[in-house]
């Protein structure tokens, strides 16, 4: 068994969001992503499909040229090469569950847009 906790040890960043993987094993990388509200993540892609789920707060998520509005308990799941980013309306928790084929290190590199 492995054990992880989405809303224990938060951490905010000051100028960017917080990625901190929990889980990686043969199935998924499970990663929480902490925003401070007004920071974000520009748009990006994957070539895998990704399942995100606002644990906490709310979230301003595109995708293409549409905008949503996801608050706490709200899921999504986006195929592969579907731009898409996310902008905190106010401190907010994100769960992103990863394919196994993809990195943490991309998702990490989305920062750096």
């Amino acid at each position: 068994m492995t054990y992880a906790s989405f809303t224990s040890d938060i951490v905010y960043g000051d100028t960017q969001p917080i990625i901190t993987p929990l889980i990686t094993n043969e199935f998924t990388k499970e990663i929480r992503i902490v925003f401070h509200a007004g920071q974000s993540m520009k748009a990006h892609k994957t070539s895998f499909p990704i399942t995100v789920m606002i644990v906490q707060g709310r979230i301003d998520f595109g995708v293409g040229e549409e905008r949503y509005t996801l608050s706490a308990g709200d899921v999504v799941a986006l195929e592969g090469n579907v731009v898409h980013d996310l902008n905190a309306l106010e401190d907010s928790i994100v769960r992103l569950s990863l394919h196994k084929g993809d990195s943490v290190a991309r998702v990490s590199g989305v920062l750096k847009l």
